[in-house]
């Protein structure tokens, strides 16, 4: 990467993840500025920075409990200002605190001793030390959500059996989404309380099914997020079967939909075993995958919307509350569909969506049937820009947008593009107004001849960003908005294919 660096370090100075992604994307849009990263000066967050091209490969100079200032601009003076403008921004939270004479606990002790009622602890802290305070918290005896990512699968199968010993639950590491008596917690969506309890190892996943449904209707008594690997065979459905066991004795859940990539054989096989012997009934959505053999109460989804239809005995969502803006303005037909997705689990939907209808379909986080990008002859493109190749010394598309800017103005003037197919997520913690973004980026590039472009929106009407007017946004931009990320990716579907 080109241009004039500066770096600062704050020596002891903690922010969490979150509120540095936010910090980073302030600083970024500062006049001249190529790139900026706020990090926390782990190793592996140096080495994040420094294959992103804002730090030299020589840096030293920070520990992890550090905080990293990195900014790549045009020129020296640029790149000062950006990095004094940084400063003076981490200098507020604290102002305000002093200004308002609130208390903030700098440790998980003092916290708890602040609310001895509290029974969970949210862990955000850099991946290199949240198994240490995850310990911490469950040496109080408190249930522990671990929303920081990077921590090793051994740590966390260590983690978890400690916890399972102490009759406690871990869920997480890069838990993105919990809902815990009707509190949302971390990426979550404001939704009613009801009879529905999931279960997803995916944060997006469970975004998805709680929206649809409380679009829907019903509403959801607990949302536990168990981790990206929990069903991996190195860490054996640990929390997984806990949350079953938990749900069990809830008298407030009836039905149960659990949310994952396909699992190990041998932890589908302990997962299912332990549904069966429940007197619940289950839904089974394992994106991407197929041929388990399921016992009297459970029954299989195989995309997100159909896992939501489950909570309604199967039957058909009415969510066509959406008017349609037109579709299409040319035709479509032997072009490609381009899906540039903030959501690793409604890219993995979308896939298997277009793969069930014979399509030839590539991502580069290709599910079962889809090939990987950059294969020849590969057929549509579908992107996950949530996906660590893309957010390296960024912040996360759900609270920047602005991530895949390129790929979005790329696929509009890329003549071969017949649909391009967007998720806008909302909820607490993801972007402001993440539609006018899009409308913003959109309206100023389309063209008459532009491939037509196609949405959909998952969040509720008690979303700090309000669906309803996200998706009025959408259309003012002459995006078509889709019910559900799957009827957004069958509408795809139809368009390239001349059907509609």
């Amino acid at each position: 990467m080109t241009g004039a660096r500066a770096t600062g370090v704050r020596r002891g100075f903690y922010l969490d993840s979150v509120a540095l992604m936010r910090l980073s994307r302030s600083v970024s849009g500062i006049t001249g500025v190529i790139e900026a990263a706020l990090m926390m000066g782990t190793p592996s967050n140096i080495r994040v920075m420094t294959d992103a091209g804002l730090l030299d490969e020589t840096f030293s100079e920070a520990n992890g409990g550090d905080l990293v200032i990195a900014i790549t601009a045009n020129d020296r003076q640029a790149a000062d200002y950006a990095l004094h403008q940084a400063n003076l921004l981490l200098d507020k939270p604290i102002e305000t605190g002093a200004t308002l004479g609130t208390w903030r606990p700098r440790t998980i002790e003092s916290a708890h001793r602040a609310l001895p009622g509290a029974n969970l602890a949210l862990v955000s802290v850099a991946g290199d030390y949240a198994a240490a305070e995850a310990r911490k918290a469950l040496r109080l005896g408190l249930h522990v959500m671990i929303f920081s990512d990077n921590v090793a699968v051994e740590e966390e199968a260590d983690l978890k059996r400690q916890a399972r010993g102490l009759g406690l639950l871990v869920m997480g590491p890069d838990c993105g989404t919990s809902i815990i008596n009707g509190t949302p917690l971390a990426f979550a969506n404001n939704v009613p309380r009801g009879r529905t309890g999931l279960i997803g190892a995916s944060g997006t996943g469970i975004q998805e099914v709680a929206c649809l449904i409380a679009r829907g209707g019903g509403g959801i008594s607990q949302a536990i997020g168990v981790g990206g690997r929990d069903l991996s065979a190195a860490v054996g459905a640990i929390t997984t079967l806990m949350a079953l066991d938990a749900l069990d004795r809830d008298t407030d859940t009836e039905h149960v939909i659990i949310i994952s990539k396909p699992p190990a054989p041998d932890v589908a096989t302990l997962v299912i075993e332990r549904v069966a012997a429940s007197p619940k009934n289950f839904t089974l959505c394992f994106i991407g995958a197929d041929g388990f053999e399921l016992p009297a109460n459970a029954t299989f989804a195989n995309t997100l919307k159909a896992a939501a239809e489950s909570a309604f005995d199967g039957r058909r969502l009415d969510l066509d509350t959406d008017p349609m803006t037109p579709v299409l303005s040319r035709p479509m037909v032997d072009r490609h569909i381009q899906g540039l997705f903030s959501g690793g689990t409604l890219c993995a939907e979308a896939q298997v969506v277009l793969l069930a209808a014979g399509e030839a379909v590539a991502s580069n986080v290709p599910v079962a049937g889809a090939s990987a990008v950059g294969v020849y002859g590969s057929g549509h493109t579908l992107l996950d820009f949530g996906n660590d190749e893309y957010t390296r010394g960024r912040p996360h598309p759900m609270i920047d947008p602005e991530v895949r800017n390129r790929a979005v103005v790329a696929a509009i003037d890329d003549p071969s593009t017949g649909v391009i197919l967007l998720d806008v997520v909302l909820g607490y913690g993801a972007s402001e107004n993440p539609a006018g973004h899009l409308h913003n980026l959109i309206g100023l590039r389309r063209k008459a001849a532009s491939p037509a472009i196609i949405a959909s929106v998952t969040g509720t009407d008690d979303d700090p960003q309000h669906r309803s007017s996200q998706v009025e946004i959408l259309q003012s931009a002459n995006i078509t908005v889709a019910p559900s990320n799957a009827d957004a990716a069958a509408l795809a579907l139809c368009c390239i294919r001349g059907t509609c």
